[in-house]
């Protein structure tokens, strides 16, 4: 009997970077647009949505830039390749996002006390982000890449962290009894957030 060979764990998508040129929109939505429940393929720049309520819609192959959606409401949302760079994402509860293909890239983003609870979202990229107190309970952050964040108070448990990446990441907290890290990398100088449960005095 032939044995069925393991699957390779998926690539991550490509940020969208390409968009059709009216569909590159600043500051605010054509009076045609307004109330459409499906954009793909948009680039918004400088957008002011904070507590905007967004529920319901489809955003698939976007691009977010110098935007600021600080408290607003995602409820079933869909995110499919949505990139965001430089945002204001302030307390953004993305668990209430649409699970399916969810998929996000994040560049030089606010994420305080925003919320992936449960979220499945191996490979994301988190580059020069502020995550402090960011609660990734109970996610799926598979190969995920935390390059030079700030990770103050975030909150990891029960989260699968097989393969991710925490060199450059400062503020580490987290207890490897209590999460996969499997394979997951770290700096020496994260030790103490690894160990602190212990009160070992690394020198």
């Amino acid at each position: 009997m032939r044995r069925s060979s393991p699957r390779k764990a998926a690539k991550p998508l490509r940020k969208p970077d390409q968009f059709p040129p009216d569909n590159v929109l600043t500051r605010v939505l054509p009076p045609t647009l307004v109330g459409q429940q499906e954009f793909e393929q948009y680039h918004f720049i400088g957008f002011d949505l904070s507590q905007a309520d967004l529920s319901g819609r489809r955003f698939s192959e976007c691009l977010f830039e110098n935007c600021n959606l600080a408290g607003a409401t995602v409820a079933n949302t869909s995110m499919q390749n949505v990139a965001f760079d430089g945002c204001k994402l302030l307390g953004l509860q993305f668990t209430a996002c649409r699970d399916m293909l969810f998929d996000v890239h994040f560049d030089k983003c606010q994420l305080d006390y925003a919320s992936f609870w449960g979220k499945v979202m191996p490979n994301t990229r988190f580059i020069g982000c502020s995550l402090q107190e960011a609660d990734f309970t109970r996610a799926n952050l598979t190969g995920a890449l935390f390059q030079e964040c700030h990770l103050r108070g975030t909150v990891f448990s029960q989260t699968s962290l097989v393969g991710a990446d925490f060199l450059t990441a400062q503020g580490v907290v987290l207890d490897p009894e209590l999460n996969d890290v499997k394979q997951a990398r770290f700096a020496l100088q994260s030790l103490p957030g690894l160990l602190g449960k212990y009160g070992l005095v690394i020198e």
